[in-house]
């Protein structure tokens, strides 16, 4: 079968590898029908996100039909079409039971300590084969896919796996009341999907900023009041549209994208594509270890402390390695500011947004601005690093 394969920072192909087998009771074996490109791929392939070994199948997005499932699965059928979650879990350990899939006892071969286990990424989360392939095994699958119904589109569905749910965890981690004035520090997918779950939580205002003109517009769209910090200073913009007071709710959908490599290489730079050989090649002079920040916090986070109103919330979900160890705690210790942080526990929400897309209440396929053959990845890639304009997310089909 056909698979994004990582070989190094810097270099990801599209491979001839073996489909997945059944390797215990509780797997299923998806036939993907709709896979995604997300901002958290490109990471792995900068080395911003260490750990990742030669030969891993990436991407942790994923909407398809069960070919095969095992002796423990007895909840899913041959033919069942589902939304795989980013996140795998076990279903039974305390954590799962409480809701705190992310946080699995069971799902990360690591062991107990060693957090999140997903699809596509590093060591530390598992070294899972992910979700950009034909095939993809699900362990756990019983307790971790979540049945599609049919009026659920693969278009909407893609979205769920993990961006909606990662940017509904978002909203509930800044505690988000009715009345509440939001910023939204980010307007990429995570970050429109971010400005929807405010609103449908209760937000009053939502305020946006990026420096995208497509995806501030698309911000507007939703009635975000947006802000460019390419033209204006964003804290003194938030400052003058609170009265001074600053937003009560703060959701970080940015994360260690806001930092700026060491050589001073601007972000947009950091990446060249050779397509003719079909890999990402890294920009001369830049290497993953100039993407591990460990002496300045994110440009995003002192925005986010300098924001927020007194006693008020910073919802953190934009990636952030673990390599990452600097954030500005004296200004949100000194304002009484409660900061929330994690890995969405997608398992949680999936089916609660599900029903949100089945009654009509929001439609997410709106936000997918791409769809590409596998074959094309590479140069979808190109496109998506570059965030050239149209470019928000990009779904990409698996078959042949």
């Amino acid at each position: 079968m056909k698979a994004v394969v990582w070989h190094g920072i810097g270099a990801i192909r599209l491979d001839d590898v073996p489909e997945p087998k059944i390797q215990a009771s509780t797997d299923a074996i998806v036939k993907v029908t709709t896979s995604a490109i997300c901002g958290t791929d490109l990471h792995l392939v900068r080395g911003t996100m260490p750990g990742m070994k030669e030969g891993t199948i990436i991407g942790h997005e994923a909407v398809g039909e069960v070919v095969e499932v095992g002796t423990g699965v007895r909840n899913l059928s041959r033919g069942d079409r589902v939304v795989v979650p980013s996140t795998i879990s076990c279903g039974f350990c305390s954590y799962c039971r409480a809701g705190y899939q992310a946080q699995c006892d069971n799902a990360n071969p690591g062991g107990k300590l060693a957090g999140t286990a997903f699809f596509g990424g590093p060591e530390a989360a598992g070294a899972f084969d992910g979700l950009q392939a034909e095939y993809a095994r699900i362990p756990y699958a019983n307790a971790t896919l979540v049945p599609l119904p049919a009026d659920v589109t693969d278009a909407q569905a893609i979205m769920l796996s993990d961006i909606f749910p990662t940017a509904w965890f978002g909203a509930k981690l800044a505690e988000i009341r009715t009345g509440d004035t939001v910023a939204v520090f980010g307007a990429g997918p995570v970050g429109q999907l971010a400005i929807l779950s405010a609103y449908l939580q209760g937000a009053g205002r939502v305020i946006a900023v990026d420096r995208h003109a497509d995806r501030l517009a698309l911000a507007r769209a939703q009635h975000a009041e947006i802000v460019d910090f390419d033209s204006e200073n964003p804290v003194e913009a938030i400052q003058e549209l609170t009265g001074g007071i600053g937003v009560d709710r703060v959701v970080d959908a940015v994360g260690i994208d806001a930092q700026r490599p060491a050589t001073g290489v601007d972000e947009q730079q950091a990446m060249q594509f050779d397509a003719e050989q079909a890999q990402i090649a890294p920009q001369t002079g830049v290497d993953g270890d100039n993407w591990v920040p460990g002496d300045a916090p994110s440009q995003a986070a002192q925005w986010a402390a300098q924001a927020v109103a007194k006693a008020g919330t910073i919802g953190i979900i934009g990636v952030y390695p673990q390599t990452f160890d600097s954030y500005p705690i004296g200004v949100v210790m000194n304002k009484n500011v409660t900061v929330k942080a994690g890995n969405c526990n997608h398992r949680h929400y999936i089916p609660q947004l599900v029903e949100l897309v089945t009654n009509g209440t929001v439609d997410p396929a709106l936000l997918l601005t791409g769809h590409e053959p596998m074959t094309d990845v590479i140069a979808a890639y190109r496109e998506f690093d570059r965030r050239e304009p149209g470019w928000i997310k990009v779904a990409l089909n698996p078959t042949t």
